[in-house]
Parts: C-alpha cells; structure tokens; sequence
C-alpha cells in the first residue's frame, strides 16, 4: 500500500483538475487491470476560483461574467457533488486520489474521515469544531445563530476511487464568499482560522498537520 502526498502549492483550478483527472483514471485502471498503483493526497491552493457541483443551482452565483472579471475569479462546472463554493490564496484545498476499498471505506464513512482530519486540525489551535445535521464539512458553533462554515467538502467517487475534497480556510479572503450562497446557504455564515484565532497561521504548518491526520486516519481504517 502505498500513500503519497503532493504539494503542488498556488496552481490554477483547470490546471489541477486536469492533474486530478489523470491520476485517478490511472489509478482507476490499475486497479482493474489488477496492477500496483499509487494513492495520493494533493495539497494546495488556487488563484481566485468558484466551482459550482452537479446538484449546485445557478442561482447561487451572485455575480455575472463581467462582475467575475472584475474581481478576478473564474466560474466552472464540475463534476462533484455539492452546490457552489469558493477557492482563493489562504485557503488549503486537499484532494485525496484512493481507492476506499483498500482502506475498508464506505463513502459516507470516507467524508466523516475528511471531516475528521479537520476538525483535529482545529483542536490543535484550540477551537472547537464539529458537524452540522444534513450538511456536509466542518462547522462552529453547530446549533447556534452563529453557526458557521470553515472546511467545504465535496467529492466524487466512481469505482471506490475518490478525486475533489476539501477546502479548508485557513487565512483566506472571506468577502469573496458574499458574492455566492456558500454551498447553498443563505442565512450561515463562513470563517476561517486566521479570523477565529486573529492572526495569519504559516500554510506549509497547516499542511503537515492535516497530511499527518489524514494519514493516521486511513491507516487506522484499513486496520480495522
């Protein structure tokens, strides 16, 4: 078993994507071929970027093309669940390649683990962070009017290989976010770990601390 991780720092959305698509269908046709292959944890950020998954609505884009252009940010249509959500400098994207079968994972199980990972990462700096009901990624205080979003995670999975993930805001530019309803929510807001803690957090910290977790996650998984 083999589990790399892949820092490919600031790169632009089309670009990774396209990086994305190739390792996982290689590791999609080793697996049926019945050949080694590699799993992969990528780390990294984006220029300016929405991505809209296929459940998202139109709707939740705020802004036209024109409007886009002038704050530099592009628009795609991926394939992802979720609906709308935002990746900017300060933001660390993690998009794990794995064949789940080879950890024992379920989907859902799968995106609890992604959630897990974070929500440790957070406790390392002293912040609470948890679930909310019937919404995906890690929230703060769940349950409350002040409810709000720090990690998106949206994924796609065919033959029990994973690709897209999470996007975790780290010291990332919040106002971006008014310009959408963040993965469909109107009335929740966002935040991220510079504006709880009040102070910007070296990214390359935050990498090693989530690789790390998301590594002794899965290899807990598969030995159960």
């Amino acid at each position: 078993m083999e589990l790399q991780i892949n820092d490919w720092g600031l790169i632009p959305y089309a670009d990774a994507w396209n990086k994305q698509e190739v390792l996982f269908n290689t590791l999609v046709q080793a697996k049926q071929n019945g050949e080694s292959y590699t799993n992969h944890i990528i780390l990294c950020e984006h220029p300016h970027v929405y991505t809209l998954g296929r459940s998202g609505k139109e709707q939740n884009m705020l802004l036209n093309d024109k409007q886009l252009e002038a704050i530099n940010a592009s628009l795609y249509h991926i394939d992802r669940g979720g609906d709308i959500t935002y990746h900017g400098p300060g933001q660390l994207v993690c998009y794990p390649i794995i064949n789940l079968e080879e950890y024992s994972l379920g989907l859902k199980v799968y995106i609890h683990l992604l959630e897990d990972a974070v929500i440790g990462v957070c406790a390392d700096y002293g912040i609470t962070a948890g679930r909310m009901e019937n919404a995906t990624g890690v929230w703060l205080d769940t349950g409350t009017p002040r409810a709000r979003k720090i990690c998106a995670i949206g994924v796609r999975s065919s033959h029990f290989v994973t690709m897209h993930g999470l996007a975790f805001n780290i010291n990332t530019d919040l106002r971006y976010f008014s310009y959408i309803h963040p993965c469909g929510f109107v009335d929740k807001g966002v935040t991220s770990l510079q504006q709880e803690l009040n102070r910007e957090i070296p990214m390359n910290e935050i990498k090693d601390k989530l690789a790390s977790k998301l590594k002794v996650l899965l290899l807990s998984a598969n030995a159960q």
